[in-house]
């Protein structure tokens, strides 16, 4: 597992997994384009326009994705309040499928016990990107797959949980609840999560258009969180367009 990042790892990995999308952009931009070549008038202006604005849009989105994947230093881990997370204690990161984010946590907190878990489901989960993903990055070492229903824990045995962008993944809201539900079961009375995610708002909006709909919204969120025994410690922005929420008993 990869303890390093460059400049272009993410927004790199980003074109990687989803080339079909961009593929498919630059074809649309590229037929419009011709076609306006080809036309007059009105029609003409119109196309070019659009095609113009697609284009955009489109550098737009890869621009904000480097920025905050790449540029942001969100991976070095400097937003995670450590005073929240036991740092000799048991660490519990959880996945969905494509794991950028253990090897780091492991070489921030080299003292504590780290177990990862991936809840991803081919069945449910049918994003070509996490399939692609997968094939290009192994598991960390020791990952176990598991369900978002029942997790293989005690009760209160992990002090803190770790949900980097994975979480949004679970779509229906029910199975969302009942898997901050049974995170409760197994974390420590003064544990805590940690939660990083896009929401469904305007900075993401702006930035990736119709894509942010597969965030979820802030009150989605705070709904989850009420609804399966969690309290909001804190909450704060690591850029414009990613939150970092930590959850309390």
């Amino acid at each position: 597992m990869a303890t390093t990042r460059n400049i272009l790892t993410g927004v790199t990995n980003i074109i990687r997994f989803n080339y079909g999308y961009y593929l498919g952009g630059m074809g649309i931009i590229i037929l419009l384009f011709s076609i306006a070549v080809m036309s007059t008038g009105s029609l003409r202006s119109g196309l070019y326009l659009i095609g113009l604005a697609a284009s955009v849009l489109l550098i737009i989105s890869l621009l904000v994705s480097w920025y905050v994947y790449d540029l942001s230093g969100l991976y070095s881990f400097d937003f995670l309040e450590s005073k929240k997370i036991k740092t000799n204690g048991t660490i519990l990161n959880i996945h969905a499928g494509f794991d950028e984010t253990s090897a780091l946590l492991q070489l921030k907190y080299p003292n504590a016990n780290l177990t990862v878990f991936d809840f991803y489901n081919p069945e449910t989960h049918t994003e070509v990107s996490i399939k692609r993903a997968r094939k290009a990055y192994p598991p960390y070492p020791g990952t176990m797959e598991v369900t978002t229903s029942t997790l293989p824990l005690v009760n209160q045995h992990i002090d803190t949980v770790c949900l980097f962008f994975a979480a949004h993944e679970i779509r229906n809201n029910a199975e969302r609840i009942n898997f901050f539900k049974e995170l409760y079961r197994v974390v420590h009375a003064d544990g805590s999560i940690h939660v990083v995610e896009h929401l469904r708002d305007v900075p993401n909006f702006l930035a990736y258009t119709v894509g942010a709909f597969h965030f979820l919204s802030a009150q989605t969120w705070h709904n989850t969180f009420e609804k399966s025994g969690w309290k909001v410690n804190s909450e704060k922005y690591i850029n414009p367009f990613v939150k970092y929420v930590i959850l309390k008993k």
